[in-house]
């Protein structure tokens, strides 16, 4: 049996149910699949001092869990996995910091942060939620099932299909929409939106597999019904999909 190893980029901590659930997806897509999966959380203070820790994996996961021990050493995991054309998923944190990434290093503007590390920040590529939904005092601005519709032609809804998706949110904080036409220059594509059309999951094209959803496909992941976006990532992360790209 095929064996995938993933590296799972973010700070694990035992009380976060979307921590388990990631483990469980991946597991969950590899016996759809046929394959062995090893998945292996890698601290971001590690990913700080070490970024060559991610050797030998053969797909990136950025997970949820922001704000990070170390930002820069979750940055250097997803620069790692976008520059060596490894396969990559980002969910909620791992979407938030996968723009910051791009925008400081494709872009080049280098003090792109988020509202939740520099509030006062003058290159802020993630900003508070701006329509909140209704949600129990203390919870996140975003918190719960959300709509995510998947754009025509893209990566996402040929995992998924074209109906919307019901997807599962946890956060204060989304994409900056003024940024969205120079990360599409840099080529960007949007995978789904919103109900009031903001960006909920992107994609980068030209890579073999990279792409982020601000939703937490892993929540709604079961041994019966795996995630297709998990399925699809896994699938691509594998050896054998490696050998037989053109």
């Amino acid at each position: 049996m095929e064996l995938v190893r993933i590296g799972i980029i973010g700070d694990f901590d035992r009380g976060k149910h979307s921590h388990w659930a990631t483990e469980a997806a991946l597991f969950h897509a590899a016996a759809r699949l046929g394959l062995a999966v090893e998945p292996r959380w890698i601290a971001t203070p590690l990913l700080e001092s070490d970024p060559a820790c991610l050797s030998g994996c053969d797909g990136i996961w950025g997970a949820p869990g922001s704000p990070f021990a170390s930002a820069q050493g979750m940055l250097n995991g997803i620069e790692h996995a976008r520059t060596r054309d490894i396969p990559y998923l980002g969910t909620c944190a791992g979407f938030q910091y996968a723009l910051i990434e791009l925008t400081r290093n494709v872009l080049g503007v280098h003090d792109a942060d988020s509202a939740e590390n520099a509030r006062d920040g003058a290159q802020i590529v993630i900003t508070p939620v701006q329509c909140a939904v209704p949600v129990p005092a203390g919870s996140p601005a975003l918190a719960g099932e959300g709509v995510a519709r998947p754009v025509p032609g893209t990566l996402l809804e040929s995992l998924c299909g074209p109906e919307d998706l019901r997807g599962d949110f946890f956060c204060s904080m989304e994409a900056n929409a003024d940024f969205v036409p120079r990360w599409e220059r840099a080529g960007l594509r949007i995978g789904a939106r919103g109900a009031d059309g903001e960006m909920r999951a992107f994609e980068l094209p030209a890579k073999r597999f990279f792409l982020a959803t601000l939703f937490r496909p892993q929540l709604a992941s079961s041994y019966p019904r795996p995630h297709p976006i998990i399925t699809g990532f896994l699938r691509a992360a594998s050896p054998s999909a490696l050998r037989s790209a053109p």
